[in-house]
């Protein structure tokens, strides 16, 4: 079994979220966070949150990153049971059993993730469209395939389309070479 762990590169989710999730926090995507929120009113670091953000479970802060972690028995029940608590405590959950079964279903979801080998990492997009929002997950490899992770060192494999914000760099500086 595998579940999502967070992790950071380097220190930019402190500057990017309020809070920012530690390294090696349990991780669920976390999109429940906003069911009361306009996301066409969020501003600043709620917004990068809403947009790229995963749930870390201990700090209840995001992170831009999680990676998938193989688990020991017992691992998933106590993931379940301390987003059921934080359901409680942060939100308002009515009852600890109420609880756990929402958390049960975004663990879940969360495991949903995990297809790929341990130590894969993984992105999130979050968007609204017609109102709905859309989530589009992307998986990260190492190119030199090692296990020590250092930013830019990863490789996009996932996702066939290049999304329009997305700008290759290697064609900029050929079209300026070329004038």
């Amino acid at each position: 079994m595998k579940l999502l762990r967070t992790i950071a590169l380097d220190p930019s989710d402190t500057f990017v979220f309020d809070p920012a999730a530690e390294p090696g926090e349990w991780a669920v995507p976390g999109t429940f966070r906003f069911w009361r929120d306009d996301p066409a009113t969020l501003h600043g670091k709620a917004r990068s949150a809403f947009r790229s953000g995963f749930l870390g479970l201990q700090s209840w802060g995001w992170s831009t990153l999680v990676q998938i972690v193989d688990v020991k028995d017992g691992d998933r029940d106590t993931v379940v049971e301390l987003l059921a608590q934080r359901l409680v405590e942060r939100l308002g959950a009515p009852d600890l059993a109420a609880a756990r079964r929402a958390a049960e279903e975004e663990v879940g979801f969360a495991e949903s993730l995990c297809n790929d080998p341990a130590g894969i990492l993984i992105a999130v997009r979050r968007t609204v469209e017609a109102g709905e929002i859309r989530e589009t997950f992307r998986t990260l490899r190492s190119r030199c395939g090692s296990q020590s992770h250092r930013a830019f060192s990863f490789l996009e494999v996932d996702d066939a389309e290049q999304s329009a914000d997305e700008i290759d760099l290697a064609d900029t500086f050929v079209e300026r070479d070329s004038k």
